[in-house]
């Protein structure tokens, strides 16, 4: 058997290619053999200081020759978060420290000595001198890199997050061959709707999170592009899940016809889909005794998502109510403009045209139009009507519904969604 420090080292070396494959870093010839070692060493110090999961790294920064790092047990942020401050009452949340954790979760890790040891000394704790083999290059490649070392024993917390949940409609009252089956139909829906996109060169960067009758999906990247292009990816999975629905149907209207008998092809899921941006946490889960290279996420994104969706009907795409803050890239300057739900929809559809000529079984896409539905107005134009759900605590929301039709060549359309007029609000309160 081997033992923890082999297990540790292919764990680094694994990281670092996989971290070059996803664009981090140009290639993994940016590094020569004796880089690559210094990180992998670095890697293995990380490892040691992130003590199977007891204490976050929480930052970095050069030291001479060497690496300071901000290393904190996980409770010390969880007390310093929720200790009262002076003047406070026992029970009110103290904004400030939160607020100041999050900052210390947000962007980059790579710190000052000054913001560092001010760190350490609020939480409790002292910066930890790492000595590698070699010393830094202090190059832009090498600090990505190592930020991405150091997240991956940490926390980090994204303000601004689109994310989509696609959930299997009466899951649990499914076999556990028909859950396997509908959850690797879903699957193969994910995977062959990102793949048009890769073929398309869209710029995206895809993860996923299993819920358990469903999954969670979000763009790594930034931005409103890399949010919209979530929600494009959300059309495609449905649209994939429709042709598949609706194939089996097929094949099970021919057995009818053959042999008298119906029976309902239980292969394919029925959805409902929820689609939100808010803020959130990205913690790396372990596999045996290091943490992944992929992550998880919770926070109030997910959990508006996971009340939405509880009173969603069969077949409906619900957008929740937002307002964020997001970059947007103009004339090659990034900026942070505020977005609200309408308004991303609208930008969504306004480069929709970027999937014109993809094929959906065997008939390329000729457009896309996606809109939030309301009632009609007397000049024949449609309002959008905002729906407020009401979950199983008695806390509400507000939401949209959408719809997505999809027009293809020698085809009949793709509709997705419901609309708004055989929609129950009071299926959703």
């Amino acid at each position: 058997m081997r033992d923890l420090k082999e297990q540790t080292l292919d764990g680094g070396i694994h990281f670092l290619e996989s971290i070059s494959s996803r664009n981090i870093v140009s290639s993994s010839n940016d590094f020569d053999l004796q880089q690559r070692s210094n990180l992998v060493d670095l890697d293995r110090h990380l490892h040691a200081h992130w003590n199977l999961g007891r204490n976050i790294v929480l930052g970095w920064c050069s030291h001479n020759d060497d690496v300071l790092l901000l290393v904190v047990p996980h409770y010390a942020m969880a007390e310093y978060a929720s200790a009262a401050q002076p003047g406070q009452q026992d029970n009110m949340i103290p904004a400030e420290s939160q607020e100041f954790i999050k900052g210390l979760l947000s962007g980059s890790r790579s710190f000052t000595h000054r913001q560092i040891h001010n760190a350490a000394q609020l939480l409790g704790s002292e910066p930890i001198v790492v000595r590698l083999r070699q010393p830094l290059s202090n190059s832009q490649s090498e600090s990505l890199v190592i930020d991405r070392l150091v997240k991956r024993y940490s926390i980090n917390f994204v303000p601004g997050r689109a994310v989509a949940l696609f959930d299997i409609v009466g899951f649990s009252l499914l076999s556990p061959f028909e859950q396997m089956t509908q959850l690797n139909s879903l699957s193969y829906s994910l995977n062959s709707a990102h793949s048009k996109m890769v073929g398309s060169r869209m710029n995206i960067n895809f993860a996923r999170s299993s819920t358990g009758d469903g999954f969670y999906i979000w763009n790594r990247d930034y931005g409103i592009e890399a949010n919209t292009n979530l929600y494009h990816f959300m059309h495609l999975v449905l649209a994939d899940n429709a042709i598949a629905r609706h194939k089996a149907q097929e094949i099970t209207a021919q057995e009818l016809k053959q042999h008298g008998k119906h029976k309902r092809s239980k292969t394919v899921p029925l959805l409902r889909v929820g689609f939100h941006v808010g803020s959130c946490y990205e913690f790396h889960q372990a596999e045996g005794l290091n943490p992944t290279t992929y992550c998880d996420i919770v926070g109030d994104v997910t959990i508006e998502l996971a009340r939405m969706i509880e009173r969603a009907l069969p077949g409906q795409i619900l957008v929740g109510e937002f307002q964020a803050e997001l970059l947007e890239s103009d004339d090659g300057e990034a900026k942070t403009v505020q977005i609200d739900s309408i308004e991303f929809v609208n930008k969504a559809q306004e480069n929709l045209s970027r999937l014109n000529g993809l094929v959906l079984s065997g008939e390329a896409i000729e457009s896309i139009k996606c809109y939030l539905t309301g009632q009609p107005r007397p000049d024949g134009t449609f309002s959008i009507r905002k729906l407020v759900i009401q979950d199983k605590h008695g806390l509400t929301r507000n939401a949209f519904n959408a719809k997505i039709n999809i027009y293809r060549r020698e085809a009949d359309p793709i509709l997705l969604g419901i609309e708004d007029r055989v929609l129950n609000e009071k299926s959703l309160a």
